[in-house]
Protein backbone atom coordinates (compact mmCIF):
# COMPACT_ATOMS: atom_id res chain seq x y z
CA UNK A 1 0.00 0.00 0.00
CA UNK A 2 1.05 3.58 -0.64
CA UNK A 3 1.63 5.67 2.45
CA UNK A 4 -0.63 8.66 1.80
CA UNK A 5 1.19 10.67 4.45
CA UNK A 6 4.38 10.75 2.35
CA UNK A 7 3.06 10.57 -1.21
CA UNK A 8 1.21 13.37 -3.06
CA UNK A 9 -2.39 12.71 -4.00
CA UNK A 10 -1.96 14.24 -7.45
CA UNK A 11 0.21 13.76 -10.53
CA UNK A 12 2.98 16.27 -9.95
CA UNK A 13 3.94 16.16 -13.62
CA UNK A 14 0.56 17.37 -14.84
CA UNK A 15 0.35 20.88 -16.32
CA UNK A 16 -2.75 22.77 -17.33
CA UNK A 17 -3.28 26.10 -19.04
CA UNK A 18 -6.39 27.29 -17.22
CA UNK A 19 -4.83 29.69 -14.71
CA UNK A 20 -1.54 30.67 -13.12
CA UNK A 21 -3.40 30.00 -9.86
CA UNK A 22 -3.16 26.28 -10.68
CA UNK A 23 0.61 26.30 -10.17
CA UNK A 24 2.12 25.28 -6.86
CA UNK A 25 4.26 27.39 -4.56
CA UNK A 26 7.67 28.51 -5.72
CA UNK A 27 10.36 26.56 -3.80
CA UNK A 28 12.03 29.79 -2.67
CA UNK A 29 8.73 30.94 -1.18
CA UNK A 30 8.29 27.65 0.67
CA UNK A 31 11.76 28.11 2.11
CA UNK A 32 10.84 31.63 3.23
CA UNK A 33 7.76 30.31 5.03
CA UNK A 34 9.86 27.69 6.78
CA UNK A 35 12.40 30.29 7.90
CA UNK A 36 9.60 32.37 9.41
CA UNK A 37 8.14 29.43 11.31
CA UNK A 38 10.28 29.19 14.44
CA UNK A 39 9.32 30.61 17.82
CA UNK A 40 6.64 33.14 18.61
CA UNK A 41 5.87 36.46 16.93
CA UNK A 42 3.24 39.01 17.86
CA UNK A 43 0.01 38.40 15.95
CA UNK A 44 -2.05 40.65 13.68
CA UNK A 45 0.88 42.38 12.00
CA UNK A 46 3.06 43.46 14.92
CA UNK A 47 5.74 40.99 13.84
CA UNK A 48 9.21 41.67 12.46
CA UNK A 49 8.33 40.28 9.02
CA UNK A 50 5.48 42.71 8.48
CA UNK A 51 7.77 45.52 9.64
CA UNK A 52 10.44 44.44 7.16
CA UNK A 53 7.82 44.20 4.43
CA UNK A 54 7.31 47.95 4.73
CA UNK A 55 10.98 48.48 3.91
CA UNK A 56 10.71 46.17 0.90
CA UNK A 57 7.61 47.91 -0.38
CA UNK A 58 9.19 51.34 0.00
CA UNK A 59 12.22 50.24 -1.98
CA UNK A 60 9.91 49.12 -4.77
CA UNK A 61 7.29 51.88 -4.68
CA UNK A 62 8.77 54.89 -2.89
CA UNK A 63 9.24 56.25 0.62
CA UNK A 64 5.56 57.05 1.18
CA UNK A 65 4.26 53.59 0.27
CA UNK A 66 2.58 51.53 2.99
CA UNK A 67 1.55 47.89 2.71
CA UNK A 68 -1.41 46.15 4.36
CA UNK A 69 -1.17 42.37 3.81
CA UNK A 70 -4.43 40.54 3.12
CA UNK A 71 -5.44 36.98 2.26
CA UNK A 72 -6.34 37.30 -1.42
CA UNK A 73 -6.87 39.56 -4.42
CA UNK A 74 -10.58 40.04 -3.93
CA UNK A 75 -9.88 41.12 -0.37
CA UNK A 76 -7.23 43.58 -1.54
CA UNK A 77 -9.61 45.09 -4.07
CA UNK A 78 -12.50 45.32 -1.62
CA UNK A 79 -10.46 46.86 1.21
CA UNK A 80 -8.58 49.21 -1.10
CA UNK A 81 -11.61 50.51 -2.96
CA UNK A 82 -13.71 50.77 0.18
CA UNK A 83 -11.02 52.92 1.79
CA UNK A 84 -11.06 55.29 -1.18
CA UNK A 85 -14.78 56.03 -1.34
CA UNK A 86 -17.68 57.31 0.74
CA UNK A 87 -20.87 55.28 0.89
CA UNK A 88 -22.27 57.11 -2.12
CA UNK A 89 -19.17 56.61 -4.22
CA UNK A 90 -18.90 54.66 -7.45
CA UNK A 91 -16.01 53.04 -9.34
CA UNK A 92 -15.52 53.33 -13.09
CA UNK A 93 -14.00 50.14 -14.53
CA UNK A 94 -14.00 48.09 -17.71
CA UNK A 95 -16.69 45.47 -18.32
CA UNK A 96 -14.00 42.78 -18.20
CA UNK A 97 -12.55 43.99 -14.88
CA UNK A 98 -12.10 41.26 -12.28
CA UNK A 99 -13.99 43.34 -9.72
CA UNK A 100 -16.99 43.21 -12.08
CA UNK A 101 -16.86 39.71 -13.57
CA UNK A 102 -15.12 37.37 -11.12
CA UNK A 103 -15.58 38.58 -7.56
CA UNK A 104 -19.23 37.61 -7.07
CA UNK A 105 -20.22 41.25 -6.54
CA UNK A 106 -17.99 41.47 -3.44
CA UNK A 107 -17.11 45.14 -4.13
CA UNK A 108 -20.83 45.87 -4.25
CA UNK A 109 -22.14 43.54 -1.55
CA UNK A 110 -19.27 43.74 0.93
CA UNK A 111 -17.83 47.17 0.21
CA UNK A 112 -21.20 48.70 -0.71
CA UNK A 113 -19.90 50.29 -3.90
CA UNK A 114 -21.50 50.92 -7.25
CA UNK A 115 -19.53 49.76 -10.30
CA UNK A 116 -19.94 51.81 -13.48
CA UNK A 117 -18.67 49.59 -16.30
CA UNK A 118 -17.41 50.60 -19.74
CA UNK A 119 -16.90 48.21 -22.70
CA UNK A 120 -13.34 48.11 -24.05
CA UNK A 121 -11.94 46.16 -27.02
CA UNK A 122 -8.70 45.17 -25.28
CA UNK A 123 -9.50 45.43 -21.58
CA UNK A 124 -7.88 48.87 -21.26
CA UNK A 125 -9.60 52.08 -20.25
CA UNK A 126 -8.68 55.43 -21.78
CA UNK A 127 -9.52 58.98 -20.64
CA UNK A 128 -12.24 59.09 -23.30
CA UNK A 129 -13.75 55.79 -22.20
CA UNK A 130 -13.66 56.84 -18.55
CA UNK A 131 -15.76 59.88 -19.42
CA UNK A 132 -18.55 57.61 -20.65
CA UNK A 133 -19.41 57.07 -16.97
CA UNK A 134 -17.48 59.88 -15.21
CA UNK A 135 -20.24 62.45 -14.98
CA UNK A 136 -23.16 63.52 -12.79
CA UNK A 137 -21.22 64.92 -9.84
CA UNK A 138 -23.60 66.61 -7.44
CA UNK A 139 -26.63 64.75 -8.81
CA UNK A 140 -28.21 63.12 -5.77
CA UNK A 141 -29.92 60.54 -8.01
CA UNK A 142 -26.64 59.11 -9.28
CA UNK A 143 -23.89 57.23 -7.48
CA UNK A 144 -20.92 59.57 -7.57
CA UNK A 145 -18.04 58.44 -9.83
CA UNK A 146 -15.10 59.15 -7.55
CA UNK A 147 -12.59 56.39 -8.33
CA UNK A 148 -11.34 54.66 -11.46
CA UNK A 149 -10.00 51.12 -11.28
CA UNK A 150 -7.68 49.71 -13.95
CA UNK A 151 -6.08 46.25 -14.11
CA UNK A 152 -2.42 45.67 -14.93
CA UNK A 153 -2.09 43.40 -16.80
CA UNK A 154 -5.70 43.37 -17.92
CA UNK A 155 -8.03 40.41 -17.89
CA UNK A 156 -7.35 40.13 -21.64
CA UNK A 157 -3.61 39.85 -21.11
CA UNK A 158 -2.81 43.33 -22.38
CA UNK A 159 -0.54 45.81 -20.61
CA UNK A 160 -0.96 49.53 -20.08
CA UNK A 161 2.15 51.48 -21.01
CA UNK A 162 3.64 53.89 -18.49
CA UNK A 163 2.32 56.76 -20.60
CA UNK A 164 -1.18 55.31 -20.72
CA UNK A 165 -1.40 54.97 -16.93
CA UNK A 166 -0.02 58.49 -16.44
CA UNK A 167 -2.57 59.92 -18.89
CA UNK A 168 -5.39 58.19 -17.00
CA UNK A 169 -4.08 59.40 -13.64
CA UNK A 170 -3.83 63.00 -14.87
CA UNK A 171 -7.33 62.81 -16.34
CA UNK A 172 -8.82 61.29 -13.20
CA UNK A 173 -7.12 63.65 -10.78
CA UNK A 174 -8.18 66.69 -12.81
CA UNK A 175 -11.77 65.60 -12.15
CA UNK A 176 -11.24 65.21 -8.43
CA UNK A 177 -11.22 61.41 -8.66
CA UNK A 178 -8.67 58.84 -7.47
CA UNK A 179 -7.01 55.94 -9.27
CA UNK A 180 -6.87 52.32 -8.12
CA UNK A 181 -4.78 49.67 -9.85
CA UNK A 182 -5.62 45.97 -9.56
CA UNK A 183 -2.13 44.48 -9.79
CA UNK A 184 -2.82 40.77 -9.46
CA UNK A 185 -0.41 40.28 -12.39
CA UNK A 186 1.63 43.44 -11.86
CA UNK A 187 4.90 41.50 -12.15
CA UNK A 188 3.97 40.22 -15.59
CA UNK A 189 3.28 43.79 -16.68
CA UNK A 190 6.61 45.12 -15.42
CA UNK A 191 8.46 42.23 -17.03
CA UNK A 192 6.69 42.84 -20.33
CA UNK A 193 7.30 46.59 -20.29
CA UNK A 194 10.87 46.29 -19.03
CA UNK A 195 10.37 48.92 -16.32
CA UNK A 196 10.45 49.02 -12.49
CA UNK A 197 7.21 48.36 -10.63
CA UNK A 198 6.98 51.99 -9.53
CA UNK A 199 7.20 53.32 -13.10
CA UNK A 200 3.51 52.69 -13.86
CA UNK A 201 2.28 52.97 -10.27
CA UNK A 202 3.81 55.56 -7.95
CA UNK A 203 5.56 57.57 -10.64
CA UNK A 204 2.54 57.50 -12.95
CA UNK A 205 0.11 58.78 -10.31
CA UNK A 206 -1.68 55.67 -9.03
CA UNK A 207 -3.16 56.26 -5.56
CA UNK A 208 -3.82 52.73 -4.30
CA UNK A 209 -2.51 49.39 -5.53
CA UNK A 210 -3.72 45.83 -5.02
CA UNK A 211 -0.37 44.03 -5.04
CA UNK A 212 -0.50 40.49 -6.37
CA UNK A 213 1.42 37.46 -5.22
CA UNK A 214 -0.62 34.28 -5.54
CA UNK A 215 -0.51 34.24 -9.35
CA UNK A 216 3.27 34.56 -9.24
CA UNK A 217 4.26 31.73 -6.92
CA UNK A 218 2.95 32.51 -3.43
CA UNK A 219 0.99 30.03 -1.34
CA UNK A 220 -1.52 32.76 -0.54
CA UNK A 221 -1.45 36.46 0.20
CA UNK A 222 -1.63 39.86 -1.46
CA UNK A 223 -1.43 43.39 -0.10
CA UNK A 224 -3.16 46.74 -0.32
CA UNK A 225 -0.38 49.22 -1.02
CA UNK A 226 -1.22 52.84 -0.33
CA UNK A 227 0.79 55.19 -2.54
CA UNK A 228 -1.13 58.37 -1.73
CA UNK A 229 -2.20 58.48 1.91
CA UNK A 230 -4.55 61.40 1.28
CA UNK A 231 -6.63 59.13 -0.96
CA UNK A 232 -7.62 56.61 1.73
CA UNK A 233 -9.23 56.42 5.13
CA UNK A 234 -9.69 53.67 7.70
CA UNK A 235 -7.78 50.79 6.11
CA UNK A 236 -6.81 49.14 9.45
CA UNK A 237 -10.46 49.05 10.49
CA UNK A 238 -11.74 48.01 7.07
CA UNK A 239 -9.24 45.16 6.82
CA UNK A 240 -10.62 43.67 10.03
CA UNK A 241 -14.22 44.48 9.12
CA UNK A 242 -13.80 42.74 5.76
CA UNK A 243 -12.26 39.63 7.36
CA UNK A 244 -8.85 40.20 5.76
CA UNK A 245 -6.76 40.63 8.92
CA UNK A 246 -4.47 37.61 9.30
CA UNK A 247 -3.60 36.65 12.86
CA UNK A 248 -0.36 34.93 11.80
CA UNK A 249 0.46 37.73 9.39
CA UNK A 250 4.17 36.95 9.45
CA UNK A 251 3.58 34.12 6.98
CA UNK A 252 1.90 36.42 4.45
CA UNK A 253 4.58 39.06 4.89
CA UNK A 254 7.46 36.55 4.67
CA UNK A 255 6.19 35.42 1.28
CA UNK A 256 5.85 38.97 -0.03
CA UNK A 257 9.34 39.79 1.25
CA UNK A 258 10.77 36.82 -0.63
CA UNK A 259 8.91 37.78 -3.81
CA UNK A 260 9.48 41.54 -3.88
CA UNK A 261 12.59 41.82 -1.74
CA UNK A 262 14.55 39.77 -4.27
CA UNK A 263 14.33 39.45 -8.05
CA UNK A 264 11.99 36.46 -7.74
CA UNK A 265 8.98 38.48 -8.89
CA UNK A 266 10.80 39.40 -12.11
CA UNK A 267 12.32 35.98 -12.76
CA UNK A 268 9.02 34.17 -12.32
CA UNK A 269 6.95 36.65 -14.33
CA UNK A 270 9.51 36.86 -17.13
CA UNK A 271 9.50 33.09 -17.45
CA UNK A 272 5.70 32.90 -17.54
CA UNK A 273 5.62 35.64 -20.19
CA UNK A 274 8.26 33.84 -22.25
CA UNK A 275 6.25 30.62 -22.16
CA UNK A 276 3.15 32.49 -23.37
CA UNK A 277 5.19 33.97 -26.23
CA UNK A 278 6.40 30.47 -27.09
CA UNK A 279 2.82 29.19 -27.02
CA UNK A 280 1.61 31.99 -29.28
CA UNK A 281 4.37 31.26 -31.78
CA UNK A 282 3.57 27.54 -31.71
CA UNK A 283 -0.16 27.92 -32.42
CA UNK A 284 -0.23 31.02 -34.60
CA UNK A 285 0.31 29.10 -37.83
CA UNK A 286 -2.14 26.30 -37.12
CA UNK A 287 -5.15 26.23 -39.48
CA UNK A 288 -8.36 27.18 -37.68
CA UNK A 289 -6.69 29.11 -34.86
CA UNK A 290 -7.34 32.85 -34.70
CA UNK A 291 -5.47 34.85 -32.08
CA UNK A 292 -7.73 37.55 -30.66
CA UNK A 293 -5.52 39.68 -28.38
CA UNK A 294 -1.92 40.74 -28.24
CA UNK A 295 0.20 38.50 -26.02
CA UNK A 296 1.80 41.04 -23.69
CA UNK A 297 1.98 38.91 -20.55
CA UNK A 298 1.37 35.26 -19.68
CA UNK A 299 -1.99 34.85 -21.45
CA UNK A 300 -2.89 33.76 -24.96
CA UNK A 301 -6.42 34.30 -26.28
CA UNK A 302 -7.60 32.45 -29.39
CA UNK A 303 -10.66 31.23 -31.25
CA UNK A 304 -10.69 27.54 -32.16
CA UNK A 305 -13.21 25.55 -34.23
CA UNK A 306 -16.25 23.99 -32.52
CA UNK A 307 -15.49 20.83 -30.57
CA UNK A 308 -11.72 21.30 -30.53
CA UNK A 309 -11.57 22.90 -27.10
CA UNK A 310 -13.70 20.20 -25.47
CA UNK A 311 -11.57 17.40 -26.92
CA UNK A 312 -8.32 19.12 -26.00
CA UNK A 313 -9.54 19.65 -22.44
CA UNK A 314 -9.51 15.89 -21.91
CA UNK A 315 -5.72 16.23 -21.63
CA UNK A 316 -5.12 19.89 -20.76
CA UNK A 317 -7.47 21.98 -18.67
CA UNK A 318 -8.23 25.54 -19.78
CA UNK A 319 -11.23 27.85 -19.83
CA UNK A 320 -13.62 29.13 -22.45
CA UNK A 321 -13.52 32.92 -22.54
CA UNK A 322 -16.46 33.43 -24.89
CA UNK A 323 -18.32 30.19 -25.67
CA UNK A 324 -20.48 31.95 -28.25
CA UNK A 325 -17.47 32.66 -30.47
CA UNK A 326 -15.24 29.74 -29.51
CA UNK A 327 -12.72 32.05 -27.82
CA UNK A 328 -10.53 30.39 -25.20
CA UNK A 329 -7.81 31.53 -22.79
CA UNK A 330 -4.52 29.74 -22.24
CA UNK A 331 -2.44 30.81 -19.23
CA UNK A 332 1.21 30.10 -18.44
CA UNK A 333 2.82 30.10 -14.99
CA UNK A 334 6.22 30.35 -13.34
CA UNK A 335 6.63 26.56 -13.60
CA UNK A 336 5.43 26.08 -17.19
CA UNK A 337 8.19 24.44 -19.23
CA UNK A 338 9.04 24.53 -22.94
CA UNK A 339 8.16 20.84 -23.04
CA UNK A 340 4.70 21.65 -21.64
CA UNK A 341 4.17 24.19 -24.40
CA UNK A 342 5.36 21.86 -27.13
CA UNK A 343 3.15 19.00 -25.89
CA UNK A 344 0.10 21.27 -25.74
CA UNK A 345 0.70 22.73 -29.22
CA UNK A 346 1.17 19.25 -30.66
CA UNK A 347 -2.07 18.05 -29.05
CA UNK A 348 -3.90 21.08 -30.42
CA UNK A 349 -2.55 20.39 -33.90
CA UNK A 350 -3.80 16.80 -33.71
CA UNK A 351 -7.28 17.88 -32.64
CA UNK A 352 -7.45 20.44 -35.44
CA UNK A 353 -6.62 17.72 -37.96
CA UNK A 354 -9.12 15.24 -36.51
CA UNK A 355 -12.29 14.74 -38.60
CA UNK A 356 -15.42 16.39 -37.24
CA UNK A 357 -17.68 14.01 -35.31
Amino acid sequence: MTDSSTQPLHDTGYRGFASDNYAGVHPEVLEAIARANGGHQIAYGEDVYTAELQNVIRRQFGDEAEAFPVFNGTGANVVGLQSMLPRWGAVVCSTTAHIHTDENAAPERVAGLKLLTVPTPDGKLTPELIDVEAWGWGDEHRAQPLTVSITQTTELGTAYSVEEVAAIADHVHARGMTLHLDGSRISNAAASLGVPLRAFTTDAGVDVLSLGGTKNGLLYGEAVVVLNRAAVDGIPFLRKLDMQLASKMRFVSAQLIELYGTDLWLRSASHANAMAARLRAAVSGLPGVTLTQETQSNAVFAIVPPGVADRLRQSFRFYDWNPATGEVRWMCAFDTTPADIDAFAAALARELEAPAA
